[in-house]
């Protein structure tokens, strides 16, 4: 790379990169806000759509299988064509996606809401896999980890304010009681449940227009080239051959998948186990103490990067997730204020799990790191699970406590991902 400027600020990001370094730290937020905006939309479907917890959880399963199945042709688009192309073939899919919300609001039909739902999973799939590698081009890889540790305090941010916009645009405040609701006569339960789906309109056709944004930008941006983009003979074949054989990428793969799992089922029923555990509070207050939670995931993400200049990256994760399972242990069990506050705790201590599993899994992969990448992100599938085991568990024992229990499972797994390794 040419353009590198002398100084200690030079070696962080390339003089001549700094515009590109923001463009791309920028999708670390786009795709926050999408997939919290899935914490509201399960609790906002359930008003707009009459669906059971069970059913809207399969807004989860839908968005992750998004994630699953286009990871790897993500990584190979990248790998064939470039970071570029890979980002800005993820932001069509993005916009695409969001705007599909304006006719599903409109017909309230579930299916076309969850095709919505499956495109803007696609392109968040293409920006992840591109982005998170794709920070190491920017200057010294030596100081890729800083790099990559402020690129996702963007997300952070995005993950704490997705709440907050969706509570303020997407919840309506009009809460009706089941037994309200079965008293209206069939025109004015229509007319509620078209109310209420009316409300994703402005928000998603917001985000359609910052992605439509963005990639014109990025399409006018020059940006640097990764390593693996200045050409290879190697097949694909091969290079999946290779990365099969990489014990520490296949164990983070499966790391990755009960992390996001239990993520995914604790973001995405949070304001429905307020619901249960405090009846007196509404949901929009409900959908701020979401978003309170996630202010500590954003806090817990600079505590965490600056305890692990003492404190082994592998070591801190795993004694984070032993807590964090206690702490579901506590919401499962405990009553009213203090479960919602074991469950508010949970976010400061997922916070470095993503960056930590992702970055123990791709090291020293070399020219393998975009296929790499792909598998890790293809593991995000476990979002897809959990929800709706965990809205299954909610309607067969009537309580949505006890659902949290399978998140206690998860984070024990990452638990034994992590202890063993003490380097």
């Amino acid at each position: 790379m040419s353009g590198r400027t002398e100084g200690p600020s030079a070696s962080f990001i390339t003089h001549g990169y700094r515009w590109g370094f923001a463009l791309i730290a920028s999708l670390f937020f786009l795709w926050a806000i999408a997939n919290n905006f899935n914490d509201i939309l399960i609790r906002h479907f359930q008003k707009a759509l009459g669906l059971d917890r069970m059913q809207a959880g399969f807004i989860q399963f839908v968005f992750y299988i998004g994630y699953f199945v286009v990871a790897l042709p993500a990584g190979l688009v990248m790998r064939r064509f470039g970071y570029k192309a890979a980002i800005i073939t993820g932001l069509c899919f993005y916009a695409g996606g969001a705007l599909l919300f304006l006719p599903a609001s409109y017909i309230q039909t579930y299916s076309l809401f969850l095709t919505a739902l499956f495109v803007i999973a696609a392109g968040a799939a293409f920006l992840e896999t591109a982005a998170n590698p794709y920070i190491t081009a920017f200057g010294d890889p030596s100081r890729a980890p800083q790099r990559l540790n402020l690129a996702q305090s963007f997300n952070g941010f995005g993950a704490f304010i997705a709440p907050i916009i969706g509570g303020v645009l997407i919840f309506s405040g009009i809460e009706h009681s089941p037994e309200a609701l079965a008293a209206m006569s069939p025109a004015d339960l229509d007319a509620y449940r078209a109310m209420e789906a009316s409300t994703v309109r402005l928000p998603y056709a917001l985000l359609a227009a910052v992605a439509g944004f963005i990639a014109l930008a990025v399409i006018f941006t020059t940006l640097p080239k990764g390593d693996f983009e200045q050409g290879s003979d190697e097949t694909f074949g091969s290079q999946v051959r290779r990365l099969l054989s990489h014990r520490t990428l296949v164990m983070a793969v499966i790391a990755q998948f009960f992390y996001v799992a239990a993520q995914v089922g604790i973001w995405s029923y949070f304001v429905d186990f307020v619901k249960d555990a405090m009846p007196e509070v509404p949901e929009k207050q409900a959908a701020f103490m979401l978003s309170a939670s996630l202010i500590l995931f954003m806090v817990g993400r600079f505590v965490g990067t600056a305890l692990m200049a003492r404190i082994a990256p592998a070591r801190l994760l795993g004694i984070y997730a032993v807590i964090n399972a206690l702490l579901c242990g506590v919401a499962a069990f405990a009553p009213g204020q203090v479960a919602v506050g074991a469950l508010m705790l949970t976010s400061f201590f997922m916070s470095v799990m993503f960056p930590t599993i992702f970055a123990l899994g791709i090291d020293k992969l070399g020219s393998l790191v975009p296929l790499g990448s792909s598998f890790i992100i293809m593991a995000i599938i476990g979002g897809a699970i959990c929800p709706p085991l965990m809205g299954m568990v909610a309607v067969v024992t009537g309580t949505m406590q006890l659902a949290f229990l399978l998140p206690l499972v998860c984070f024990a797994f990452v638990a034994l991902y992590a202890l063993p390794k003490r380097s």
